[in-house]
């Protein structure tokens, strides 16, 4: 008697994930400050039925030493820039560090079907100092006769909440290691 409503429930909760997979996300939203991590763009659709040709991804201030992991069937173009703020690299001062990474479809079997689910991954180094890091990328989807463009770049005026923004940039919430706890005496120690 009860099954449709537990039918409609699950089908309302798996429609509310799908939802909040729409926009491009990243699979590890938080990092360690002064830590390398692996940061993977999550993309789950086109631009509304196109299929997606270009991803652009702006590496945030901070995020230090990105390295775009190059993607079959897709080419990989990196743009620099001058840093507000160099720092050090084991002994060597970086005056400028990646600003973009652009992934492009080399053709048009290779670009990411709007039913289709796929990752762009990059690495870097999260900065000392914790707080948000705003991954903003920009989607661009075309077919033989229709272009379009998700811009993923709104971030909150204040906070971490992408409540209400239509289309919030991907966030890495970098944030300080947890205390270490003491060993307890009837631990192995090494």
């Amino acid at each position: 008697m009860f099954k449709p409503f537990i039918f409609l429930l699950s089908a309302a909760t798996l429609g509310l994930g799908s939802a909040a997979l729409a926009h491009v996300t990243l699979e590890q939203p938080q990092a360690e400050t002064g830590a390398y991590t692996k940061a993977t763009l999550r993309v789950g659709h086109g631009c509304d039925g196109l299929p997606t040709a270009v991803l652009r991804a702006e590496v945030p201030d901070g995020f230090q030493g990105a390295k775009p992991m190059p993607k079959p069937g897709w080419t990989l173009a990196v743009q620099r820039a001058k840093l507000a703020k160099p720092y050090d690299n084991h002994g060597k001062l970086v005056t400028e560090d990646v600003s973009v990474v652009t992934w492009t479809a080399t053709a048009r079997e290779t670009y990411l079907g709007d039913d289709q689910y796929d990752e762009f991954v990059l690495r870097g180094k999260a900065p000392e100092t914790a707080g948000p890091l705003w991954f903003k990328v920009t989607q661009l989807c075309k077919d033989a006769d229709k272009t379009g463009q998700n811009a993923w770049v709104e971030v909150p005026a204040s906070g971490i909440s992408t409540k209400g923004l239509k289309f919030p940039a991907a966030l890495l919430n970098v944030t300080a290691p947890a205390p270490a706890t003491p060993a307890k005496a009837s631990e192995h120690k090494h």
